[in-house]
Parts: C-alpha cells; structure tokens; sequence
C-alpha cells in the first residue's frame, strides 16, 4: 500500500468517524463507536498496519497524519460524551422535579387490631382503680389450668371447657385466664389488684359466637375484707365508662368453679335499651362477663389464708365488648384480617 491510498484511508475514515459521533444519540452507543474506531481491533488500528509496508521516509509523515485523526477523534467522543451527559441530567432533573409547594402524600396509618384495641381499653378503666396488668403462660399444666382452680381430674366442670392438649405430658393450651390468678398470688403478696389480659385456646366449632383461639381479660382482687359489694361497685363503674354513665346494671347467679357465690353481670341492652329486643334475646339484658368471690380453695393454692384473706374474681372477652358496642353481629370478623372491617376501626 502507498503513501497516498494511506492518507486518503485515513481522511476518509476520519470524516466518517465525526460524522458518526455527531449523530449518536446516547452514551452506549457514544462507548461502541469509541471501540469501533480506536480499540485493539478498530478500524484506526487496521489503517495503522499498512505503515509497515511503506517505505522509510513516507512512516513518518503518515504516522503523524494517523495521531491527528487519532487526537480528533478523542476530541470528538470527549466533547459529544459530555453533551450527552448533560442533556441525560437535564432530562433526569426535569423528569425528577419536585415542587415543594405542593401538599404532602398522605402516609397510610396503620391501628392496632380491634381485640387489641378492647383490652387495651379494658385495661385502662380499670388502671384508675389501681389494677396492674401481668402476664401469664399461654401454655400451662393440668394443676395449674384446672386442679389449682377447683378442677379436679374427675370434676364434670371440666365439660364446660374443650381442652387442646400439646406434645408434652400434662401440658395444655390454656382454656381460660384465670390459672393466671395463681401465678399473681404466688408472686404478689396481698393487696392484690390484677389484670391477666391474653389469648385463649378451646377445641370449639367456629361460628358466629365462637372460635376456637379468643381473647379474654381476667381481673383479680385480694385483700382483708372485700366483699362482693366492692364487686359490684367496681363493675358498675367499668360498665359506665366502657358504654356511658346511667347505663342500667345487675347480677344475677351463675356457676364458676373457682369462685363462690358465683355471679353473672349484665348492662341493659345496647340496641333496644331495655325494651326487649332479638339481639338480648327479648330480655332487655345483655351479658358481659362473669364474677365472683374467689374460692377459699384457688386462695390455699395461691398461698394465702382464707380466713385473712378475701377477694373476688371476674373474666371478660374483650372482642364480646367490641361486639356490643359496635353492634358487630360475627365474632369470625376479628380473625379474617379483611381490610374492610379492620379499616372501620382507625
């Protein structure tokens, strides 16, 4: 190859390289052209292999004409890159803009669930009275859950409650709260003034009344002296605070276990005020919890003397209270996790 078809190769290549940087439109294909002109295997490179054919005195001249095409092009890609990315952060500004003066995007709150939501509330009546909330097991032993609390082995009491048993001998799922008045009178030494709010767990058929895992909040109270009058009293109160002030209370008999007498409290009806209605079973009354004064029996096996010491007992669902201040009519509700009853309660 000669001296003139080298340079003529060069210019040629030269013009057809700055014409292609002028026309690129973005940095990767500005990077490919880069490697097509100048890499190891560009065509600069292949035009430069021709010089050793040349004779001596024309490598000279045609060397320096292939560093001026090589400086243009540099130029070029140098020029043309930072064109494009000023025009790419241009873009990226506009395309990111914000305006300040514009109001904020909500941000969704989440709320604590509703059975959540009841014991909490349960619990802060009752806190002005002075109860403390304790925790207890949810996995417990047959003494404990049943024996403890005037349950013997043999007891038909134990029919009233269907019992899931775990992989460990003696052991259960808790049926109810109050082996938790146990472990407070075992750990508290008298005044005693507790609340055991926690889950529950009963081999139930589900339905609208029932499930088989639940919530409920025990409440016990032990000192010198107390009777049922200061039950009484106290669940009045709870009541007025919990539904509004003048809201018709009574006891009437019922049967636990571990307390004695036994008692049921009932609020006058929440829909129909008394009158009688299918939602109180045309009663005017409406059940929220049971009580009663502790047994001399749960009192030895706390450790305490029941000729010392007195105190009474009571255990309430806390989704049963939401039931009956929100007329929701489907205890399965609390469970499903639908948004379009959990939202209701933000």
């Amino acid at each position: 190859m000669d001296l003139a078809t080298l340079t003529a190769d060069l210019e040629a290549l030269r013009d057809r390289a700055l014409s292609a940087i002028a026309d690129v439109s973005d940095a990767a294909s500005l990077d490919a052209l880069s490697v097509d002109y100048l890499g190891k295997k560009g065509e600069l490179t292949a035009v430069l292999r021709g010089i050793g054919g040349l004779p001596p005195d024309d490598r000279p001249r045609v060397g320096a004409i292939a560093n001026e095409v090589r400086v243009a092009l540099e130029i070029a890609l140098e020029e043309r890159g930072s064109n494009l990315r000023a025009s790419e952060l241009d873009r990226r500004l506009t395309a990111e803009t914000v305006d300040v003066t514009l109001p904020g995007r909500p941000i969704r709150r989440g709320t604590l669930h509703p059975s959540i939501e009841a014991m909490n509330e349960i619990c802060e009546i009752f806190a002005q009275f002075g109860f403390v909330v304790h925790e207890s097991p949810e996995v417990e032993d047959d003494l404990t859950n049943f024996q403890m609390l005037n349950i013997p082995l043999d007891h038909p009491a134990r029919d009233l409650w269907d019992t899931l048993y775990v992989d460990l001998p003696g052991h259960l799922l808790r049926t109810h709260t109050s082996p938790g008045q146990i472990h407070v009178m075992r750990s508290t030494p008298p005044p005693i003034r507790a609340l055991l709010p926690g889950r529950c767990f009963r081999y139930e058929a589900v339905d609208a009344s029932h499930g088989f895992e639940f919530f409920q909040v025990e409440g016990l109270m032990i000192d010198r002296g107390t009777t049922m009058a200061d039950l009484k009293g106290l669940l009045d109160q709870f009541a007025h605070a919990m539904f509004g002030a003048g809201r018709k209370t009574r006891f009437r008999p019922g049967y636990y276990p571990f307390t004695e007498p036994s008692v049921a409290f009932d609020v006058e009806c929440l829909v129909c005020g008394g009158v009688g209605c299918p939602a109180c079973g045309r009663s005017g009354w409406m059940t929220i919890l049971g009580a009663g004064m502790v047994h001399s029996v749960v009192l030895r096996y706390g450790g305490l003397d029941p000729e010392e010491y007195q105190g009474f007992a009571f255990g309430m669902g806390p989704e049963r209270i939401k039931m009956l201040k929100h007329g929701i009519t489907d205890l399965r509700l609390f469970l499903e996790n639908d948004l379009r009853f959990l939202e209701q309660f933000r």
